[in-house]
């Protein structure tokens, strides 16, 4: 690799011997070739306004077999060739085309899957005409203007008694399940789309399902997109798919959430399991009303209600409840902190894991144990504990981005090696750099604790009688909401989160919540180091509410 403007090409024989003229010769025709554009991500070179920020690179890798001639050169801008995800340029491109995709998909705050990648490529676009003759299905692909019928092998699974068949079909015949399959395309995309230009097939075909009951039918893929997807990407128009036929949604809910919780055969991240487990809730829920000959609106039972029935799963049911409670927090159309939470992982752009967030706010404040009152009591008083509990938290979670992260978190400055720029003097805006501090992990889990405390110091000092695991589950006055938008506030200004000279010590490093508790007791590490002028004084915290 090498840019023009500056000479040295340190990985081309061919490129080094090259006179000035002829190197200009052989970019003219480069851009020519490419339609004036970028080789990876295909916006437009000006050579003449580009002309020290392009690099002639290999397209094929020499190490990989690559010829340093003319023929395996293309251009590039600067930019895309060094921060490429790839050492192969046909691959970076590819990745290049997913990087846009995720983009667009980002400003709707939520990230990519097969849908999109489907979307952009041309398929999702026709029901299957299909049907059964004796052990045999028959269909036809006329929507393409291919009238021939098919006839292929009809199989039953020996143990789900399921019916299946294979078929090679064009991706204007393939839709994404996102209900039994609600991933988003993660980081496990790229090195498959790598091992696929390398012309490595894919061990299984995609899971897909379709309903014969109205005739034509979705064929709906629920397993393997980040295969299907990757394929998509490099251009493969027709992919080899088992398809079901009329099962269960709901057994291939609970299968696929199975093989990525019980099993452990899926990578599923936790946000994902709640998305599942809120669905499996509700399919329980329907079964239960289904067998009691109960309305579809009936809301008469309670959460242990629904354990008991399904004593064969009542562990599993439980969890779901629950998880239809995160889950309807997480994605709440009103919750301010979502955007900063990123869903698959740990991130360099946002300051929150959905892992901290259940390690916190869920595990202070969501009541585990399933609920013996009825799904619909006190509703019409708004008064319902899981909605109150719901809609309490995302309160206190609007509170926490509204005060600490928004317009204040920058996620282009992200939060990769923050303190080691910090420590190089380099320029952090201290809103940025507190806001990354105070959401760290074990900082986070230490002061939001006193949350609960306060929550549960107003209770008991109001002589109302509660439960204290319970908390969320009862309705905050506004006095008790103003105290905590007033703690959160002092505690937003407490010089600490933005004095740099501590980037060394307290916060160079992963620290422990017991290391901040001595701090927040104290006023001190527990090596002695002075950190705040004393112990804090959470009467002192929320007071002055109505000046804030």
């Amino acid at each position: 690799m090498a840019s023009p403007g500056n000479i040295g090409y340190m990985n081309s024989l061919y490129l080094n011997r090259l006179s000035p003229e002829a190197r200009q010769s052989l970019i003219d025709r480069l851009h020519s070739m490419q339609s004036g554009n970028c080789f990876i991500c295909e916006r437009p070179i000006d050579l003449k306004l580009h002309a020290n920020s392009f690099d002639i690179d290999h397209v094929e890798p020499l190490k990989l077999g690559g010829k340093d001639g003319e023929e395996n050169f293309a251009l590039a801008h600067s930019t895309c060739n060094r921060s490429k995800q790839a050492t192969d340029l046909r691959v970076a491109r590819v990745l290049a085309r997913f990087e846009m995709i995720r983009e667009r998909c980002a400003q709707d705050d939520r990230g990519p899957n097969l849908a999109d990648i489907l979307r952009a490529y041309g398929g999702a676009k026709y029901e299957l005409m299909f049907g059964i003759v004796g052990h045999n299905i028959r269909l036809t692909l006329d929507a393409m203007g291919d009238p021939e019928i098919q006839s292929l092998p009809l199989y039953t699974d020996p143990l789900s008694k399921l019916q299946y068949f294979f078929s090679v079909l064009p991706i204007e015949y393939l839709h994404h399940d996102d209900r039994i399959n609600p991933r988003n395309l993660g980081g496990s995309l790229a090195p498959l789309v790598e091992e696929f230009h390398l012309g490595r097939p894919q061990l299984h075909a995609a899971l897909a399902w379709i309903d014969r009951s109205q005739g034509p039918g979705l064929v709906k893929v629920f397993d393997g997109q980040h295969k299907v997807s990757a394929q998509l990407l490099l251009g493969v128009r027709s992919l080899p798919v088992r398809v079901f036929i009329d099962p269960d949604p709901e057994l291939l809910l609970t299968t696929n959430t199975r093989a990525g919780t019980t099993l452990r055969q899926v990578a599923f991240d936790r946000s994902v399991q709640r998305r599942l487990g809120r669905s499996l809730f509700t399919d329980r829920l329907e079964r239960y009303r289904l067998e009691k000959g109960l309305p579809d609106d009936d809301e008469s039972m309670s959460e242990r209600d629904l354990v008991n029935f399904f004593r064969g799963e009542s562990r599993e049911v439980k969890r779901y409840a629950v998880d239809a409670v995160r889950a309807a927090i997480t994605h709440n159309s009103l919750n301010k902190l979502t955007p900063y939470i990123e869903f698959g992982g740990r991130s360099t752009e946002k300051p929150l894991s959905y892992s901290t967030v259940e390690k916190t706010f869920f595990s202070f404040f969501i009541y585990t144990d399933v609920l013996d009152t009825p799904l619909n009591y006190r509703a019409d008083e708004g008064l319902n504990p899981r909605q109150l509990e719901i809609d309490q938290v995302v309160r206190l979670m609007n509170f926490v981005a509204e005060i600490i992260l928004v317009d204040q978190f920058d996620t282009e400055l992200g939060t990769a090696r923050l303190e080691n720029k910090v420590q190089k003097n380099e320029d952090i805006p201290e809103p940025h750099l507190r806001a990354f501090r105070m959401c760290k992990e074990e900082v986070l889990y230490s002061w939001l604790i006193y949350i609960r405390q306060i929550v549960q110091g107003h209770f008991t000092y109001s002589g109302q009688p509660f439960d204290q695991n319970r908390s969320f589950q009862y309705k905050f006055p506004e006095q008790l909401w103003r105290q905590l938008h007033s703690y959160l506030v002092h505690l937003r200004d407490f010089p600490l989160w933005v004095n740099r000279d501590l980037s060394s010590t307290v916060f160079g490093g992963k620290q422990s919540s017991e290391f901040w508790r001595i701090i927040f007791e104290s006023g001190k590490t527990p090596e002695g180091q002075q950190v705040l002028s004393g112990s804090i004084n959470l009467m002192t915290m929320i007071e002055d509410a109505d000046s804030v």
